[in-house]
Order: structure tokens, then C-alpha cells, then sequence
């Protein structure tokens, strides 16, 4: 899909991922897109292919319920100016905020690096803000996906979309792996 064809203010929360190489990161960012609302992710530049079997597979069907675009940088940054959304960079480095301080506004564009270089400076440069996830054991960061995912859910909570709402207008669903709850 082309920028073109996607609506900005579909959904409140985006993902945007630059030269991300593994398909499987990409379908567990698409899964995690469909699970928060989210309108779906936007691949940068020399990204993995949306379409490649272990991308549909890891994103255990969102593939079809979320949207996905390709572009370049530039003609991504172009389109996000035209409209009225917020970019927010995930980042370990710069003018980094903890991702619990920022004050998100819909639409909210959330900006992933390449899994093993992160945000290039000059777009890390477009961005509203950079936000941070803070590491206390010894891995100096996260794998993508999962900066992704507690990025989605913290903005989505903090969007009015917490516990007990549903962004997507589906019901609530369980996690993996996780026990029912019996009713109150």
C-alpha cells in the first residue's frame, strides 16, 4: 500500500519502522498493532518483505486486518507533515525522555530503528520527541518488537484506551498463554 491510500486519523496509533530486516519482528509488530487498535505499520527505506512466509506467520493473521505501507524516509516524513500526527522515536541516545514522561497525542506515530543500529541520526532529528525504555540489568536494549509492544500499550493507556475499552471495536480477548478470568 501507498502512503496515499492511508488515512492518518484512521487509528490513534501507528507503527513506523526503518530498514527493520527480520520478517518475524515485523509480524509480531503487525500481531501487536492488531491486538492494541493500532492502524497497522509503515516499512522505511530497505525494510524485510511484509509478504515473505515467516512475516505472514508471526503475524498470526493481522496481516489481513491491519494496513501496510512502503516508503522512503523522505517520502515518509513528507506525508507525515502534510497531516497532523505525532512522531515519537524510540532511541537510547539524544534528547530521550523515559517513555512513561512523554505526553502522546493521537494521531501518534511510534518510530522503531533497525534492529541493530537504531534510528539513523537525521531522522531520529525529524521526530516530536524520543522516548526510552529504561534498561536495569545488563543488556544494553530491547529486541524491537518488544520496545514496540510496551510502547503501543503505554500510549494506548494513556490515549483513554486501557483496560476494560476496545480501540478495534472487537471484544476482549485473552493473551497467549494466558488463564481466563472468572467472572465477578
Amino acid at each position: 500500500t501507498s502512503l496515499a491510500r492511508i488515512d492518518q486519523a484512521h487509528a490513534r496509533l501507528w507503527l513506523v519502522a526503518e530498514n527493520l530486516k527480520d520478517p518475524g519482528n515485523f509480524g509480531t509488530m503487525l500481531r501487536t498493532c492488531d491486538a492494541t487498535g493500532a492502524g497497522g505499520v509503515i516499512l522505511l527505506d530497505q525494510s524485510c518483505d511484509p509478504f515473505s512466509v515467516e512475516a505472514v506467520r508471526a503475524s498470526m493473521g493481522a496481516l489481513f486486518s491491519r494496513q501496510v505501507a512502503r516508503a522512503t524516509g523522505p517520502e515518509f516524513f513528507a506525508w507525515l507533515r502534510a497531516g497532523a500526527g505525532q512522531l515519537v522515536g524510540a532511541a537510547l541516545e539524544g534528547r530521550t525522555v523515559d517513555y512513561r514522561a512523554h505526553r502522546y497525542q493521537a494521531p501518534c506515530f511510534l518510530f522503531m530503528g533497525n534492529e541493530q543500529s537504531g534510528l539513523p541520526a537525521d531522522y531520529a532529528a525529524q521526530c516530536d520527541a524520543l522516548v526510552k525504555l529504561p534498561m536495569l540489568g545488563t543488556a544494553d536494549s530491547l529486541n524491537v518488537a518488544v520496545c514496540a509492544g510496551v510502547l503501543l500499550y503505554h500510549a494506548l493507556e494513556q490515549l483513554g484506551g486501557g483496560p476494560g475499552s476496545s480501540p478495534s471495536g472487537g471484544g476482549a480477548r485473552r493473551a497467549e498463554g494466558a488463564a481466563p478470568v472468572p467472572p465477578a
